[in-house]
């Protein structure tokens, strides 16, 4: 890695010399420590500047090696569901036992982020979803044939996950300097999307050599090395104490219940900037995200590409968008106008789907939505940036655990929508109208309320 390396040491000595209550260890490194800037084709390429600091790339190292692993078992439970059931209903069913939990945990592990040291309640958390991934291998290598067992399992893995992601996704601030947070936030998620395009992949083609209980086994061996990059993460402790806003060496201890998660919404309502950053979202989310069509679209309209085909590339082109848009993320990881960015982002996601929705040929339809797929990289980069800078570090829990509720949230009411509206309109005309709708009304909240078109990092 070229560059100089801060460590875990050089980190816990940055914040004793902080000079406020929320400056991130990493942002007191000195200039001449950084190489200078890339220039020529190499500015387009992925911004690696945050891998430089150790604490963060040990961080990044631990989600990479889980990426393809989680998606190894987010394919190998419902496959499990519908062998044991011979019912789509029952692969809804347990998907929804994961939802509640995930969105209840994501909310209180936000406020438990915010209270306790994060590296610990990463140790914590990493260890109850590798427990479960053991427990999972368990079940299927001894033939218990219950769906109530794997939805009590998938339930308490998405219990960890929720506290896990939130947790992981608040510490980034604390390791990296604010200008390097779109370039983190880029690192981080590429290997997710990354994981998202290979691991069913490879999951499809494990399954008939070796079996599903091998799956989980494979993310249980995963989640197992990642816990040990974790363990070598500087300590995270709260950097203010409760109640006061002021910096100190140690924090009071604080309780994290639902008074908690309530103080984190009222703190959201009153950030003019931050409550449009997950607006924005949820617009393009809830109006744009059109995959509970792709069955039907497969099926129908691009019925002539081969029904297998069309639907593995309709679900594949926006996790591979997203590859491609974290890989040149240097084109925009150094913009400064944040807000200006997610606008523009959400607008662009708009326009391509509205591009696929129009497209009678399977190949068009595809490229448009790998380019929203880039455009929906960008809007995460940069809402992530928004959260992490804006929000105070006694905070960031429980803002990131509103950030995991509505990136999990949002696709999931998107699908309801989304059928209900391919029943009634048809499915070209549902996705195209979903699309404009998203311009229509991203447009217009930029007008009525410039607060996030002004907003510079």
């Amino acid at each position: 890695m070229d560059g100089a390396e801060t460590t875990g040491e050089d980190t816990a000595q940055a914040e004793s010399r902080r000079a406020g209550p929320d400056l991130p260890a990493a942002r007191d490194a000195p200039a001449a420590e950084y190489p200078p800037p890339r220039t020529g084709w190499r500015r387009l390429m992925m911004d690696t500047r945050p891998l430089r600091h150790l604490p963060f790339r040990r961080l990044w190292s631990s989600t990479a090696v889980t990426a393809v692993g989680s998606q190894l078992t987010a394919v190998a439970v419902p496959k499990q569901v519908y062998d044991i059931t011979g019912s789509s209903a029952w692969v809804g069913y347990a998907s929804f036992a994961g939802l509640i939990p995930l969105v209840l945990f994501a909310l209180w592990g936000g406020a438990i982020a915010d209270t306790v040291d994060r590296r610990k309640l990463l140790l914590v958390s990493n260890t109850g979803i590798a427990v479960t991934s053991l427990l999972f291998w368990v079940q299927a290598a001894t033939g218990a044939e219950s769906v109530l067992v794997l939805m009590v399992l998938l339930a308490s893995q998405q219990a960890f996950f929720g506290i896990n992601q939130t947790t992981r996704s608040a510490s980034i601030a604390r390791l990296v300097p604010l200008e390097e947070l779109p370039a983190a936030n880029a690192l981080m998620s590429t290997v997710g999307s990354t994981g998202m395009v290979f691991g069913p992949l490879l999951a499809g083609a494990l399954i008939p050599v070796i079996g599903l209980p091998e799956l989980y086994m494979i993310d249980a061996v995963g989640l197992c090395a990642a816990l040990w990059a974790v363990w070598r993460l500087p300590a995270l402790p709260p950097l203010t104490r409760a109640g006061t806003g002021e910096a100190g060496d140690t924090a009071a201890p604080r309780r994290a219940g639902w008074r908690e998660v309530a103080a984190g919404f009222r703190y959201i309502t009153a950030s003019r900037v931050l409550l449009l950053s997950f607006v924005a979202d949820i617009v393009a989310m809830v109006f744009g995200m059109p995959r509970a069509l792709f069955p039907q679209l497969a099926a129908t309209t691009y019925a002539p590409w081969g029904e297998g085909l069309a639907l593995g590339l309709l679900f594949a082109a926006i996790p591979i968008g997203a590859v491609a848009g974290g890989l040149f993320s240097g084109t925009f990881s150094r913009a400064r106008r944040h807000g200006v960015m997610v606008i523009a982002a959400v607008v662009a996601w708009g326009v391509a789907v509205v591009g696929s929705g129009l497209s009678s040929s399977l190949w068009w339809a595809v490229g448009f939505l790998m380019a929203g797929g880039v455009a929906d990289m960008v809007s995460m980069v940069f809402r992530g940036a928004i959260l992490q800078s804006v929000a105070t570090d006694d905070m960031r829990g429980r803002m990131q655990g509103v950030f995991t509720v509505v990136v999990a949230g949002g696709p999931r009411v998107a699908d309801l929508v989304h059928g209900m509206a391919g029943a009634a309109l048809g499915t070209r005309t549902a996705v195209t109208a979903g699309g404009l709708l998203v311009i229509v009304t991203m447009l217009t909240l930029a007008v009525a309320m410039p607060e996030l078109r002004r907003y510079r990092a």
